[in-house]
């Protein structure tokens, strides 16, 4: 069975989820929005949408700011009380494109134990030193797979099987912030699941907000590629082996 939902971890966008929600909701899949204890501005404006979108549209609220990750994860235990079998995630900014949420999840359909996981073909409004710092991310997750399968780590635009998830979260714990991605793709992949890459446009972003802090989530991203790191090298033989069966 393939049941899919899309989860939006939502911090403080009251002015794009609007626009993002109504691009989703012409995919006729149902959508967990998960306010990660925004504004009362932003609060006000999830509440309305859940109301107006009632049986298409959940709103789960955390009660203080947790970050990106713990918001996504909240979404995926949602999810899974609801019975669902897949769950896109997509920021609440209008970066992604969401004319691409149906080929996603078909891939997902024809893949069920992998990731689909969005390759981004930027515009001209990426921040350049966003784009060139990328490129150190993903020499690392290259190192700490031992592979090139994950094209791009820090799209948050995919498709998780939602059981593969919560199991990884319920024995360890996860990057909740701008580490999350990141890390739970690389140690999804350690488990063994499949990553495909899905070339999609991306945007930076429509309403101007961004919630990254240069000091703490360059402190928390390098810390985690040195936790990464340390624990890719047991792993090694197993790797090495599973490059070796794909070749």
């Amino acid at each position: 069975m393939f049941k899919p939902v899309i989860i939006v971890p939502v911090y403080n966008h009251e002015h794009a989820i609007g626009a993002v929600l109504a691009g989703l909701l012409r995919h006729d899949t149902p959508c967990i929005l998960v306010d990660d204890g925004s504004s009362a501005a932003c609060a006000a404006v999830l509440d309305a949408l859940a109301q107006e979108h009632a049986g298409s549209v959940e709103l789960v609220r955390l009660p203080h700011n947790q970050g990106k990750g713990a918001a996504v994860l909240a979404g995926f235990r949602h999810a899974a009380q609801r019975g669902y079998t897949h769950a896109l995630q997509i920021d609440a900014d209008g970066q992604h494109n969401t004319d691409d949420v149906l080929n996603f999840l078909a891939l997902a359909a024809q893949h069920p134990q992998a990731i689909i996981c969005g390759h981004p073909v930027y515009d001209e409004s990426v921040p350049k030193a966003r784009l060139y710092g990328r490129y150190a991310t993903h020499i690392w997750v290259w190192i700490n797979t031992l592979s090139l399968d994950i094209r791009d780590s820090m799209c948050g635009f995919r498709v998780y099987p939602v059981a593969a998830v919560n199991a990884l979260a319920a024995r360890r714990a996860i990057g909740v912030r701008m580490n999350f991605d990141t890390d739970i793709i690389v140690r999804l992949y350690w488990d063994g699941l499949q990553v495909l890459n899905v070339p999609t446009r991306v945007s930076y972003p429509t309403d101007g907000v961004s919630h990254f802090r240069v000091w703490r989530d360059n402190v928390l991203i390098s810390w985690m590629h040195t936790v990464l790191f340390f624990g890719m090298l047991p792993r090694i033989p197993r790797l090495l082996a599973r490059k070796w069966q794909t070749k």
